[in-house]
């Protein structure tokens, strides 16, 4: 099973910028989608982004979207979620996800259900003052 490791938390205000990184212990290029959910309290579980195999195709949910940026360095084996122009709302412990995919053709699909993940990191906190 390929571990998760989110890093990133952080405290900001309204209107900045925090990069989140989720570093896997193997080779998820090709092989795994990539995910960002998050989930605030009281409230279930949202997606953030996700990422293709090929880390051609992503998909933002759409109170994130024009605004983060979801990105992986093949090399590093590392997963960003890039972050600007924070809210209060985007307030949330922020979760890490892969999703294996075992044929090639697929490799360029997106999946958006949390439930289709079976991966996951520890998650990170982030919050965003007003």
């Amino acid at each position: 099973q390929v571990q998760l490791v989110e890093s990133g938390a952080g405290l900001v205000q309204a209107g900045g910028s925090l990069r989140l990184s989720c570093a896997a212990s193997e080779r998820t290029y090709g092989t795994y989608a990539m995910g960002w959910f998050r989930r605030a309290p009281g409230k279930e579980r949202e997606l953030v982004a996700v990422l293709s195999a090929s880390g051609l195709i992503a998909f933002y949910g759409d109170s994130v979207k024009d605004r983060f940026t979801i990105s992986r360095d093949n090399a590093k084996n590392t997963v960003y979620l890039q972050m600007n122009n924070l809210k209060p709302e985007d307030t949330a412990v922020y979760y890490c996800a892969a999703h294996r995919i075992d044929r090639a053709d697929r490799a360029n699909s997106v999946v958006g259900d949390s439930d289709e993940y079976e991966y996951w990191g520890q998650g990170t906190q982030v919050t965003v003052s007003s």
